[in-house]
């Protein structure tokens, strides 16, 4: 698990196609790794890597194929930053949210504007995505905990303050960007949890659905 605050930013190294996947090895900039071991967790740009070597200022991890065909991986270049976060621990401030770093789905910023030194984004979403993306709710985008300020059917809106643009990718993006989507993780187990589902059906889930049942 991880919080959606990240650590520093990171820089592909390598990346090698191996035995039909990939394997990938990561510059982690000003990330710690003293208590990095075989075996651990790091979300890279909102996806859970798990580190199978790992040296003073690097590591290397799998990329399977089924992360490969729900991420950007495939699109990611030698010498592209990311962005990077341990998982989190007992004691760790949870300045974020939750964050699982499985990505849902694949999102493209349509719109970028400043507002004083912050910079607003609005992001298109994945259809099916949209009913889990709520207004002044949590978002993670590249790895990135945010708040949602305002929704309009799959197109949200954020706003990156300067601490945020600067000490993660966001800073770069424009317009066609495609970013790693992780929803809140309540909203996927309320709706399982409401619509008492045992087999895959249509959802039942919404505004009205909730209000009827106390929830809103």
């Amino acid at each position: 698990m991880f919080t959606g605050i990240i650590e520093a930013k990171g820089k592909v190294l390598a990346k090698l196609a191996q035995g039909g996947d990939l394997n990938v090895t990561l510059e982690t900039g000003a990330l710690d790794l003293s208590d990095v071991k075989l075996g651990d967790s790091i979300a890279v740009n909102g996806v859970c890597l798990t580190v199978i070597s790992l040296q003073a200022h690097s590591f290397s991890a799998d990329i399977s194929n089924e992360t490969l065909a729900h991420t950007r991986w495939s699109e990611i270049n030698l010498g592209d930053t990311v962005n990077l976060e341990k998982a989190l621990t007992p004691t760790t401030r949870l300045g974020g949210h939750l964050v699982s770093g499985h990505v849902d789905g694949i999102g493209q910023v349509i719109e970028r504007r400043e507002d004083a030194r912050s910079i607003r984004f609005k992001v298109q979403a994945p259809t099916e995505l949209a009913r889990y993306i709520a207004h002044k709710g949590s978002i993670t985008v590249d790895g990135v905990s945010l708040t949602v300020n305002a929704v309009n059917g799959d197109v949200f809106e954020l706003n990156i303050v300067p601490h945020t643009a600067k000490e993660t990718t966001l800073y770069g993006y424009g317009p066609g960007q495609k970013v790693h989507l992780e929803v809140d993780l309540i909203a996927r187990y309320l709706e399982r949890l409401i619509s008492g589902q045992t087999q895959p059906q249509q959802s039942n889930l919404s505004a009205g659905f909730l209000a009827e049942h106390g929830f809103v």
